[in-house]
């Protein structure tokens, strides 16, 4: 049966990886601005405090694991009162080195391995507005080590890197998501996972996309009334079984119209609409432009900068 999380990961290709060691000594405080790409880190000594408003501050330590799908602004700091050193990681460069906050000489008092990387799908803010704003993980040392990995491969410039960081980042993701304990997050697609019948409607959606669905027809595979299944699903899911359904459509159409020598016809039918009309009216009205337009302009300006 499909694995809707790792379809999931895949179509968002991730790419681009920059990854970084960050130590700290003393007094000190930093405040980034809100980036939008993913960010990640690793502790691998000390401790520090993460500070994102309109959520409860979270204290990092020593074998701790945070992945943030968008990064929003934030405020890491440890000890005692110090000045905020601001930062805004979207016109900063690259680091070359290790960076260091706070005292500058003698042993640091906190380590991390931290990082970002870009998403290449242009459904990215559709399939992040589904995954938890925050996940912290504690004891995982597996994640730790694929930081560590990254890392290494991210610092030398040998044949071969980027597939490999692309590869090492789909890992991660996936490892830090089937980690997140779904209860507590916003609804999204891991509480939809977390819920054995919501989860085999799910896995029924990605499986086979161009099956004709409807919700009764969900609803029964889920084992549940059309009106339990359509309640409970919005519930956990955070939207409509026909609006995930028609948005994860959406999505698979968008790479097959990147793919040469594929016909209209061809892709309508392979996300589940009879005719090329159809899909064309479907396509535009969700995306804002018919397909045609979208496949020539995505090929005109290729892939996403990082």
């Amino acid at each position: 049966m499909s694995d809707p999380l790792s379809q999931v990961i895949q179509h968002l290709r991730p790419r681009a990886v920059i990854s970084k060691g960050i130590t700290a000594a003393g007094n000190w405080a930093v405040r980034y601005s809100a980036f939008g790409h993913p960010g990640f880190c690793a502790m691998t000594e000390g401790r520090c405090r993460l500070a994102i408003e309109g959520m409860a501050p979270v204290d990092l330590v020593e074998g701790d694991f945070l992945l943030l799908p968008s990064v929003p602004a934030f405020t890491m700091s440890g000890g005692g009162p110090a000045p905020v050193l601001r930062l805004d990681p979207s016109t900063a460069p690259p680091p070359d080195r290790e960076l260091r906050y706070g005292r500058q000489d003698g042993p640091p008092d906190m380590r991390q391995m931290g990082g970002w990387f870009v998403l290449g799908s242009p459904d990215a803010a559709l399939i992040v507005s589904l995954l938890p704003r925050l996940i912290h993980l504690r004891g995982v040392p597996r994640l730790a080590q694929l930081v560590r990995l990254l890392g290494e491969e991210a610092a030398q410039d040998a044949p071969g890197r980027d597939m490999i960081l692309e590869r090492l980042v789909e890992i991660l993701l996936i490892e830090a998501l089937r980690a997140a304990p779904a209860e507590g997050t916003q609804p999204g697609l891991l509480q939809g996972l977390a819920d054995p019948r919501i989860a085999t409607a799910l896995r029924r959606m990605h499986e086979d996309v161009a099956q004709p669905w409807t919700v009764e027809g969900l609803a029964r595979a889920a084992g549940l009334s059309r009106s339990s299944f359509f309640d409970r699903f919005a519930r956990r899911v955070g939207m409509r079984p026909m609006e995930y359904l028609n948005g994860w459509r959406m999505a698979v159409a968008k790479d097959l119209l990147r793919q040469p020598g594929l016909s209209l016809d061809e892709v309508a039918g392979r996300v589940g609409y009879g005719s090329a009309s159809t899909f064309s009216i479907a396509f535009s009205r969700h995306v804002g432009m018919p397909p045609g337009r979208f496949s020539r302009q995505d090929k005109a300006v290729g892939p996403t900068a990082p």
